[in-house]
């Protein structure tokens, strides 16, 4: 299982530990609970020599999830491991929603507003809002763990597959084209291109094979634009026919089409490592054909936190993952400053105040609610909707309570934008 981070007094981090040392130096009463989510315990004592061991945080940026683990370099032992959900598509349907609005405002028989178009400038290094969210969501979880375990080292997936490469095998050794490498850039791209599936039968979770669209028997060649993937039996049915000619034409419009989230992740790559530098540790970068290489030296199955354990060079011969439970993060947002509810068709519906904050609660923040009287009694734990009226609803794992007054709250977790579970 993932570790508990450990500071002393002074804030200082210290050597993670084991949930059972954690549980016992909080019984003792020689720490208390820093963070809940994820667990951090403060230290009563100043630790005058920490001497702890060094660790790094390796980072697999996605588009719709991004992963994290804490590796530790020299032992090969995984302290902690975490995937993030980005809100990219939130932030676009919002943005787009937003627009109506403001459109339809200036079509009613209201003053005019005219449309205001190239008129502010954007600094340099700027992304749109919904790539923003990803890097920030990054950077927030780095500078976080920064402070909660000693990290010496970074590493970064910089690219998903090497584009350079795949064209150019002379750009530093035709041996890297040629060796145990070239494979798994080719296959990386093809398994984000098409979806890790079969492009003929829909199989998904079975073993695939490169395949070439235009069969080299018909003057195919072995470019990127040319290949895709099929199962076995698919391959074989196939054989030296094209796509179309085998009943798909569609394949071949499929592999022009670009790739979306790729696109996502290449253009905030470079924003990502250039705040990452700020932090002023070491940054490794690698690509994801190596981390697919080294995932698959080490039968590792595959998924975004145990992606981000074998990024880069510096991945251990062997990797101690064994009874991890990776962390689950959800991006939710601080909210919006909308003071005006509108529905789907952009009418005003509802008005929102200005103050976020009722009875020491705001809307998100994680509570526990002992009723002690009443039709609802009982205890429940979840997210809180508050309200100025002092009565709040409750949002737990499996209902919805309303009708919880103020008075029976405590506050477990406080909101910071993100939502927090274990598999």
């Amino acid at each position: 299982m993932s570790k508990v981070f450990v500071l002393d007094t002074n804030r200082k981090p210290l050597e993670p530990c084991h949930p059972a040392v954690a549980r016992k130096l909080l019984s003792a009463g020689k720490a208390a609970v820093l963070r809940r989510f994820p667990f951090v315990i403060l230290l009563k004592r100043a630790v005058e020599k920490p001497n702890p061991q060094p660790l790094r945080l390796k980072l697999d940026p996605g588009s719709k999830v991004s992963g994290l683990a804490v590796v530790n370099d020299t032992t090969g032992e995984v302290v902690f491991a975490a995937e993030i959900e980005h809100r990219g598509k939130h932030i676009k349907a919002a943005l787009d929603a937003r627009r109506v609005v403001r459109r339809n405002r200036r079509n009613r028989k209201t003053r005019y507003r005219k449309p205001r178009f190239l008129n502010r400038t954007r600094k340099a290094g700027w992304l749109p809002p919904s790539l923003e969210s990803r890097v920030a969501n990054l950077v927030t979880w780095v500078a976080r763990l920064i402070r909660w375990c000693p990290l010496t080292a970074l590493s970064q997936e910089l690219v998903r597959f090497d584009l350079h490469m795949l064209q150019n095998p002379e750009i530093s050794g035709i041996e890297y084209q040629q060796g145990t490498l070239a494979g798994s850039e080719v296959k990386e791209y093809l398994l984000e291109k098409f979806g890790r599936h079969c492009v003929y039968c829909g199989q998904a979770g079975v073993p695939l094979q490169v395949e070439h669209i235009v069969p080299r028997a018909q003057g195919g060649t072995n470019r990127v634009s040319n290949l895709t993937l099929a199962c076995g039996p698919c391959n074989q049915a196939k054989g030296n026919r094209t796509a179309a000619e085998f009943g798909f034409p569609q394949v071949q419009a499929l592999a022009q089409a670009p790739l979306r989230d790729a696109a996502a992740v290449n253009t905030t790559r470079w924003a990502l490592l250039e705040r990452l530098k700020r932090f002023g540790l070491p940054v490794e970068t690698g690509s994801g054909g190596l981390t697919k290489f080294n995932r698959g030296q080490q039968g590792i199955e595959k998924g975004h936190w145990q992606d981000a354990c074998c990024v880069g060079t510096s991945t251990p011969a062997t990797l101690l993952i064994s009874g991890i439970t990776p962390f689950r993060i959800t991006a939710t947002g601080h909210g919006h400053r909308q003071m005006c509810g509108v529905n789907e068709c952009g009418i005003a519906t509802r008005h929102r105040t200005r103050c976020k904050l009722h009875f020491g609660f705001q809307t998100g923040d994680l509570t526990r609610a002992v009723v002690t009287r009443g039709k609802k009694a009982g205890t429940y734990v979840g997210r809180v909707l508050a309200r100025a009226s002092g009565s709040f609803d409750i949002r737990t794992a499996r209902q919805r309570v309303a009708g919880i007054q103020a008075r029976f709250c405590v506050p477990i977790h406080r909101n910071d934008g993100y939502r927090y579970h274990f598999s």
